[in-house]
């Protein structure tokens, strides 16, 4: 049976990853019923406001309102092109595990001289930044994870809970209409089946309960 038309949803991916990474993700919101696009962009050599450029370049070839899922740094890309891009036709956004309140991990990993190239600009450029508000009009929902495995512990004591990279504090945002967390890691939060149904019955309904 095919799956009834439910809307468009365009997929950001975190730093230092591709679209390929949102694979998993994508194939599960198809089956949801959503047409998925995966976004991929330049999240070390590129600066945040030109990502989210390039972002709401995407977002302009879709026809009517879509709604947007963005991993890690790929979700400030999103807040950022919303409050930059208004005209956007946007209707429910899912941030998953994104340090919209601040990076401890990522201040952390700046202290070593090495890692600033490593980092890049679009991250730095986000903890510089006053943050940007929910749009009026746009419902947002928040995943965050709390079990601490990640890079981030290697360059930063960060407080529980924690998924490993982001502290659960670091994901709230005010404004957001629904969050939930669920006992996963940064990382796995890419390919876990519980954050694929999580963001699909947001999209869906506006909220994390069925």
């Amino acid at each position: 049976m095919t799956p009834v038309d439910a809307g468009r949803v365009v997929l950001v991916h975190g730093l230092w990853m591709n679209g390929l990474v949102m694979l998993p993700l994508a194939r599960r919101l198809e089956r949801c019923g959503f047409q998925v696009t995966r976004h991929g962009y330049r999240s070390v050599s590129r600066g945040l406001r030109e990502n989210a450029r390039t972002l709401a370049a995407v977002c302009r070839k879709a026809r009517g309102p879509m709604h947007l899922v963005g991993h890690s740094l790929g979700g400030l890309v999103i807040m950022t092109m919303l409050q930059e891009h208004p005209e956007i036709p946007v209707h429910r956004v899912v941030l998953i595990g994104s340090p919209y309140a601040g990076s401890a991990a990522a201040h952390g990993l700046a202290r070593f001289t090495w890692s600033r190239g490593v980092l890049g600009h679009t991250i730095r450029d986000w903890l510089r930044r006053p943050r940007p508000r929910v749009p009026d009009g746009v419902e947002l929902g928040v995943i965050a994870g709390d079990a601490s495995f990640g890079l981030g512990r290697l360059f930063v004591n960060l407080p529980a809970p924690n998924d490993g990279v982001v502290m659960l504090d670091e994901t709230r945002v005010p404004g957001a209409a629904d969050s939930i967390v669920l006992h996963t890691s940064h990382s796995a939060m890419l390919v876990s089946q519980e954050v694929a149904r999580a963001a699909c019955t947001f999209l869906q309904n506006g909220s994390f309960k069925r």
